[in-house]
């Protein structure tokens, strides 16, 4: 992976508003992400299910720290341990 390359992936679905609490967290952070959309039916929702072992979204993927990470509010907590103000990345 190249040093532009984000390091973190989203996956989520259109017009989800945990989706876009998420979306909104990472612009205020300025991060920069890979959107991945998904397959609006929760059962055929297989890529997700095989990287954070559950078929809901969102989920991100935070390659610098090696954590994967399901429910909006869990990830809006860990981006602002993580990035924001007095975060360690």
């Amino acid at each position: 992976m190249g040093e532009t390359d984000p390091q973190i992936t989203f996956y989520r679905l259109q017009a989800c508003p945990f989706c876009e609490r998420v979306a909104r967290r990472l612009r205020e952070y300025d991060l920069a992400y890979r959107s991945r959309f998904v397959e609006p039916h929760h059962s055929r929702r297989d890529v997700v299910k095989r990287v954070a072992g559950v078929r809901t979204v969102p989920v991100i993927v935070d390659e610098r720290t090696g954590v994967t990470m399901a429910e909006s509010a869990n990830i809006v907590d860990y981006l602002d341990a993580t990035y924001g103000d007095g975060g360690v990345a």
